[in-house]
Order: structure tokens, then C-alpha cells, then sequence
């Protein structure tokens, strides 16, 4: 088994490096390129580098409160 954790914990590293590394070029990088460069064509426009970030913090911040809700809702009802 711990042979697997260490194959899913390198997997998530290169994924997590991977997107990383992306959005870094994609952000810092990009800009200072020619619009007309053959490299544009690997990214989206740049209003997506500000939405998929907020989009998926808005997202895991309604899953945050809906976890708790749940636990919330668990507690009161051992104590019932």
C-alpha cells in the first residue's frame, strides 16, 4: 500500500507542478511576448487567468461551508 500513496503523492506533485508552471508562463510571462506569436496559441485569453482562479475558490469555498454544514448538522445530532 505504501507503494501506491507514494505513486498518487508523485502523481499530484507533477500534476500540481505542472499547473504551476502553466499558469506562471501564462501570467507573468505572456505578456511581454508578441501577440502575434506561434506560443498564443497554447494559452486562453488572459480575462480567463482571473476567473478560473476565482471561479474555483468560490467553488471550494461553497464546498468548505457545505462540509461544515454537514458536520455541524452531525454533532447536533449525537448530542440529541
Amino acid at each position: 500500500m505504501e507503494l501506491a500513496d507514494r505513486a498518487v503523492g508523485l502523481l499530484l506533485s507533477f500534476v500540481s507542478l505542472s499547473i504551476f508552471t502553466y499558469y506562471t508562463f501564462w501570467v507573468i510571462i505572456l505578456p511581454f511576448v508578441d501577440s502575434d506569436h506561434f506560443i498564443h496559441q497554447h494559452f486562453l485569453p488572459q480575462e480567463y487567468a482571473i476567473l478560473i482562479p476565482v471561479f474555483a475558490g468560490v467553488v471550494l469555498l461553497c464546498l468548505l461551508c457545505v462540509f461544515i454544514g454537514f458536520v455541524m448538522l452531525k454533532s447536533q445530532k449525537k448530542k440529541a
